[in-house]
C-alpha cells in the first residue's frame, strides 16, 4: 500500500509553498515521523515529516520547486519495508544510462576482446580512446610500465603513422605587469531568491509607496535603566529564570506611548482608520532565513518577566525555523533593535498594515550638557517611522517624547505614570 505526502493547508492567505532539500531518496527507508523536507512559505518554513513508516518509492517535487496547497510532493510504500524487514530490499531506481553510452560501452568491450588475452589492463580513459577512434589495443606500441598502453600511446598513432601527436607551442605570455582577467564563473554567483526573501522585498517596497512614511528622531539618556537593570538583573534572573533585558523596558514604554497617542497603534482600511484597542507588539528579529516579525500578544497585561520569556522563546524559535503562523499574524506595532547590530542610527521601514515602528539603537556613551556641565553619558538614538496619513507630526514627537520620559526614570513605568 502507497502513502501519498501532499502539501497541507499552510494558513490564510497562503495558497504556495517551495520545496527545500529532500533528506531521503527514493527507494531509501523512513520512519514515522522521519522529516523528509521542508516547505518555505510566504512567512514561515514547515517541517514534512513521514506519516508512516515505509520506503520513499518517488519524490514528484524537486528541490526548488513551487507547489500549490494540495499539490502531491512525494510517495511512501509501506508495504516495502516489510519486504526489507525479511531481507528483500526493495529495489532503487535504475540510474538512466544514455543510449549512445550503452553503443560506446559495447563497442569498446568487443574492441578489447578481440585481442589475445595477454594484453595487459588499461586505464578506463585509454580503453575509451581506443573505442572511439575504432583502434586494435594488440598493435600499438606500448609504452606504460609492464608494457600498459598510456594515453600518449594511442594519441600517437591517432596523430598519423605512429609518430606522436603534433604538440601546440603555447603562446607567448603577456607582460609581468599584465594580468588576464578572472573567468566570469568565478567573479560572479547567481542564487535564486527564497520566497521569504522575495515576500520581504515586495512588502518593504509595498510600504514605500502605499504610505505618507516620515521619520523623527530622538535620544534617550540609558543611566537610570542600565543602573536598575545593574541592581536587580541577578535577582530577577534567580526569581524568574529569564535575564532581564532592555526590550521589556521598551515594550512597556511603547505600550505607554501609544495609549496616549492612539493613531500610533491604528490602521488604514479603505476610507477608514481602524483604531486597536489591544497591544500586539511586533519585535524584529533575524532568523537564518530572513528578518522576521513574531508578536507578542496583549503585552500590556503581561509583566516584565513574562514578556522577556515570551520574547526568548520566539527567538529560540526563530532561530530553530519552528515558527508558526500565528507567531507572526495580528501585530499593531513593530519593534526593531538594529543596535543588536552595532548601527547607530536608521530609518525602519514600517510593517503594513501598521502605522508606526520604533528604532532602538546602538548604546554610545557621548559627551552630553547636563545642568550647565559636560558629562559621558550612555545615549541611544530613538527613531519612530509613521504614517503621515494618520498620525501629524505632534503626534509623532510626542510619542517618542513619552518614550524618552518612561526611559529615562524607569519608575514611572513600574507605578504606570
Amino acid at each position: 500500500m502507497t502513502t501519498e505526502i501532499r502539501v497541507p493547508t499552510l494558513g490564510e492567505s497562503i495558497i504556495e509553498a517551495t520545496v527545500g532539500a529532500w533528506l531521503k531518496q527514493p527507494g531509501e527507508e523512513v520512519a514515522m515521523d522521519e522529516r523528509l523536507t521542508e516547505l518555505e512559505t510566504d512567512k514561515v518554513t514547515l517541517e514534512v515529516n513521514a506519516p508512516v513508516a515505509g520506503v520513499l518509492q518517488d519524490i514528484v517535487a524537486e528541490e526548488g520547486a513551487i507547489v500549490e496547497v494540495g499539490a502531491l510532493i512525494a510517495v511512501i510504500d509501506e508495504i516495502a519495508v516489510a519486504a526489507a524487514g525479511a531481507g528483500v530490499k526493495p529495489a532503487a531506481k535504475a540510474e538512466a544510462v544514455p543510449a549512445h553510452a550503452e553503443i560506446a560501452m559495447a563497442e569498446a568491450d568487443a574492441t578489447i576482446a578481440a585481442p589475445p588475452a595477454d594484453v595487459p589492463p588499461m586505464a578506463p580513459a585509454v580503453r575509451k580512446l581506443i573505442a572511439d577512434n575504432g583502434l586494435n589495443p594488440a598493435v600499438i606500441p606500448a609504452t606504460g610500465k609492464g608494457g600498459r598502453l598510456v594515453k600518449g600511446d594511442v594519441l600517437k598513432v591517432i596523430g598519423g603513422g605512429g609518430q606522436p601527436a603534433p604538440v601546440p607551442v603555447p603562446a607567448a605570455a603577456p607582460p609581468a605587469a599584465t594580468s588576464s582577467p578572472r573567468p566570469e564563473g568565478t567573479r560572479e554567483e547567481r542564487v535564486r531568491m527564497t520566497r521569504l526573501r522575495k515576500l520581504i522585498a515586495t512588502r518593504l517596497k509595498e510600504a514605500q509607496n502605499t504610505a505618507a512614511m516620515l521619520t523623527t528622531f530622538n535620544e534617550v539618556d540609558m543611566t537610570n535603566l542600565m543602573a536598575a537593570r545593574a541592581e536587580y538583573k541577578a535577582l530577577f534572573e534567580k526569581k524568574h529564570g529569564v535575564r532581564l533585558g532592555f526590550m521589556s523596558f521598551f515594550v512597556k514604554a511603547a505600550i505607554t506611548a501609544l495609549k496616549d497617542i492612539p493613531a500610533v497603534n491604528a490602521e488604514i482600511d479603505g476610507d477608514e482608520i481602524v483604531y486597536k484597542n489591544y497591544y500586539h507588539m511586533g519585535v524584529a528579529v533575524s532568523a537564518p532565513s530572513g528578518l522576521v516579525v513574531p508578536v507578542v500578544r496583549d503585552a500590556d497585561q503581561l509583566g516584565f518577566a513574562e514578556i522577556e520569556k515570551t520574547i526568548s522563546d520566539l527567538g529560540i524559535r526563530a532561530r530553530d525555523g519552528k515558527l508558526g503562523l500565528e507567531d507572526l499574524q495580528g501585530g499593531t506595532f513593530t519593534i526593531s533593535n538594529g543596535g543588536v547590530f552595532g548601527s547607530l542610527m536608521s530609518t525602519p521601514i514600517l510593517n503594513r498594515p501598521q502605522s508606526g515602528i520604533l528604532g532602538m539603537h546602538k548604546i554610545q556613551e557621548r559627551p552630553i550638557a547636563v545642568n550647565g556641565e559636560v558629562q559621558i553619558r550612555p545615549m541611544m538614538y530613538l527613531a519612530l517611522s509613521y504614517d503621515h496619513r494618520i498620525i501629524d507630526g505632534r503626534e509623532a514627537v510626542t510619542f517618542l517624547v513619552r518614550i524618552k520620559e518612561c526611559i529615562e526614570d524607569p519608575q514611572r513605568l513600574l507605578l504606570d505614570l
